[in-house]
């Protein structure tokens, strides 16, 4: 389904169906996460996951910024592997 992105704020968004928000159990003030598939030029919007335990020495911002480098550097990341 097509949508436009639209200026909220001082941001850009685009409104999500609500048959969609129902499928997936989501509402308003529902986390969802966001991240950007480079290799396919496709935005990922998908539930938040529930906050997990980390071990001990490891924080919710450390996870974050690895998760973020892990999107950020996906293709090099899967070059390397192979």
């Amino acid at each position: 389904m097509r949508r436009k992105i639209c200026t909220i704020g001082n941001s850009q968004g685009v409104s999500l169906p609500e048959a969609v928000l129902e499928k997936l159990h989501l509402a308003v003030g529902s986390d969802v996460e966001v991240s950007l598939d480079e290799e396919h030029g496709r935005i990922v919007i998908e539930p938040a996951r529930p906050a997990t335990a980390y071990p001990e020495g490891v924080d919710a911002e450390f996870v974050t910024q690895v998760n973020e480098f892990i999107v950020q550097y996906r293709p090099a990341l899967k070059k390397l592997a192979e």
